[in-house]
């Protein structure tokens, strides 16, 4: 649920709240040791934001105040020490009152550990508590929770090697842009760590985003779930022909969720590769798109919902799957809340997967591009209404400033673009504005719960995007183009659309309606009075007992803090980077309640990388 039972830091005091300690994740080379790290493979500088660039048609890389990829870490507070990966080739543990380092443990050779986190496993009456991990080139690391050091048994000397050949085939004879590695951390489930990947958007064949679990004693492979379904498995009729054989994507790069008590794991599985294009893979194309709940302890498929057919839009369900217990027509339901960049909030049952509110298959809009057999249908809720913006016309033209609006408006109509939605499909040869885009809707932090209250909270983008589809000269499709890219003023950062740009939602889960809705940032770079804007936001939040909602995640580097029942911002503080991550609260062994964040820039928002600290907050 992402609550805290602590309320020491309540909507009565939290405007005291003072940094306590800070932890510079940086290390000098010369003090660790090492030459300094190769630049990441998901993340500013490296190759997969390169590949994944060119194929969204965004040009080279801009140029950054870092060598080094940003971190998006949450924290995790067990067993008093604080556990996270650094974006310098080391995981560490603090001790969470001062920020001591109490141990730290260097990536072999040029590993990059997962950007998001780390994860725990408490172990058992045979073996010591441990550390799980994968990195950005696909290994799985165990290490010993309290020391450090490797866990001997899991694998070889604590290092699994997940590009095994039933995921990655043939190395050396895949495509350069064919990646695996893990950017999220796995997901422990009793004895076992599920992973995902993180594998390319393009090309369409590669590395498979099959989910795999590893005994957590020993790290030998206990079962997989094949994402694409192979011939006999059920979701196979939904790839045409073979369109399915050799097909990339389709991968969980985000969070995993569990309710162990039931033995359900629930997997977000992202769109298929290429995710602009389907014409070679008609059809639903399962699991792409889609919630899909297993038996942790088998991987047999229970249930699944299809967030998006056919998905042409890279509308991952990358969001962790939140797990409610939703009061429902007069009795307690245990339910999913599902959030994505599609825009929209659906919840189900989470033992069976049937909708709590009525879901309709609307009719969407057709592509006129040849060979693309957009689905006919996508579903949609009945309630809540939509998180983000799915729609765009000139009525809707930003004006902030005469010189936002005017350099909108000559943009959009001399380049004659397309608008409309929602699930517009790219037009052949002519720009398409999309709404809520690739980064827009709600991203990977996904949403937090008051159960107390009954309200869902999630942060969402409207970020729309700009490109088409079009064909290279030896007849291969692209969506490369000198416009192509975010709809908005790049050189100053200002989005094309009116307000709100990007905003943090409660949603009461018993009625499905939207309790409130608060603008989220500020664009510095406007005049005050006109500065509240929202602005877009890479993180999650978390709600506490206190009536609290906290998060950082916009890229105006404040860290703030809600009221969760009317959505007042009660304190806000400037970070000297923006924190795309999760925060964490925790209570220490001196009785007070800390929050902490990690903040640094980065992510594909591409914020300045202007920090490496996790900042950690308490009253005085």
């Amino acid at each position: 649920m992402r609550y805290s039972p602590l309320s020491q830091i309540n909507t009565s005091n939290v405007r005291q709240l003072v940094k306590s300690w800070g932890y510079s994740m940086k290390r000098p080379a010369a003090a660790a040791g090492a030459s300094a790290p190769a630049a990441p493979a998901e993340g500013p500088g490296g190759a997969a934001e390169a590949s994944q660039r060119a194929a969204e048609g965004l040009g080279p890389l801009p140029r950054r105040r870092s060598r080094f990829g940003g971190s998006e870490a949450t924290p995790l507070v067990v067993g008093g020490l604080m556990y996270l990966p650094t974006p310098y080739r080391r995981v560490v543990a603090l001790e969470p009152e001062t920020g001591r380092e109490v141990w730290s443990y260097e990536v072999p050779g040029t590993s990059q550990p997962s950007l998001r986190g780390v994860e725990y496993w408490p172990g058992d009456a045979n073996t010591p508590p441990r550390i799980f991990f994968g990195t950005r080139d696909g290994l799985l690391i165990g290490l010993n929770a309290k020391t450090g050091k490797p866990a001997e048994s899991f694998g070889n000397a604590g290092v699994v090697e997940l590009k095994t050949p039933d995921v990655v085939p043939n190395p050396a004879a895949s495509s350069p842009m064919t990646q695996y590695g893990l950017t999220s951390p796995p997901l422990v489930f009793r004895d076992l760590v599920i992973t995902g990947s993180a594998v390319q958007e393009f090309p369409q064949l590669g590395a498979a985003g099959d989910v795999r679990a590893w005994d957590a004693h020993t790290g030998r492979l206990v079962w997989t779930f094949h994402t694409v379904p192979r011939p006999g498995e059920f979701g196979h009729g939904t790839w045409k022909g073979r369109s399915w054989a050799g097909r990339s994507g389709t991968n969980v790069w985000g969070l995993m969720t569990a309710d162990v008590g039931r033995g359900i794991v629930y997997l977000p599985v992202a769109a298929p590769t290429w995710d602009r294009f389907g014409g070679d893979r008609p059809g639903d194309n399962l699991f792409g798109s889609t919630i899909v709940a297993l038996d942790g302890s088998t991987g047999k498929r229970l249930w699944h919902f299809q967030v998006v057919h056919h998905d042409i839009w890279d509308f991952d369900t990358q969001a962790p799957p939140s797990l409610l217990d939703v009061r429902h027509e007069g009795r307690v339901v245990p339910a999913v809340a599902i959030v994505s960049k599609s825009g929209f909030f659906f919840l189900l049952n989470r033992v069976t997967g049937r909708p709590l509110f009525k879901i309709e298959e609307r009719t969407v809009p057709a592509s006129d591009v040849p060979g693309e057999t957009a689905s006919r249908t996508q579903p949609v809720p009945h309630k809540p209404p939509p998180l983000a913006r799915q729609t765009f016309s000139m009525a809707d033209v930003a004006t902030v400033t005469p010189e936002l609006e005017a350099y909108c408006r000559n943009w959009i109509e001399s380049r004659n673009m397309r608008m409309g939605g929602p699930y517009l499909p790219l037009a052949l040869d002519r720009l398409t504005i999309s709404f809520p885009g690739r980064q827009g809707g709600a991203n990977w932090g996904g949403g937090s719960y008051d159960p107390v209250h009954g309200y869902f909270f999630v942060n969402s983008n409207n970020l729309g995007q700009v490109e088409q589809i079009s064909r290279r000269e030896d007849g291969s499709l692209t969506t490369f183009g000198p416009d192509s890219g975010r709809f908005s003023d790049r050189e100053h950062g200002l989005m094309c659309q009116q307000p709100p740009w990007g905003t943090l939602t409660a949603i009461n889960v018993e009625t499905g309606e939207i309790v409130w809705q608060s603008s989220l940032g500020v664009s510095d770079q406007l005049p005050d009075s006109v500065s509240r804007t929202g602005r877009p936001s890479v993180g999650g939040s978390i709600a506490t007992a206190g009536g609290l909602v906290f998060i950082g995640a916009t890229d105006d580097s404040r860290f703030r803090a809600f009221d969760a029942q009317t959505g007042d911002e009660l304190w806000t503080v400037k970070l000297a980077a923006s924190a795309h991550a999760t925060p964490i609260t925790y209570q220490g062994k001196d009785g007070k309640q800390y929050v902490a964040v990690v903040a640094t820039g980065g992510s594909f928002l591409e914020s300045p990388i202007t920090g490496d600290e996790v900042d950690v907050f308490a009253l005085p």
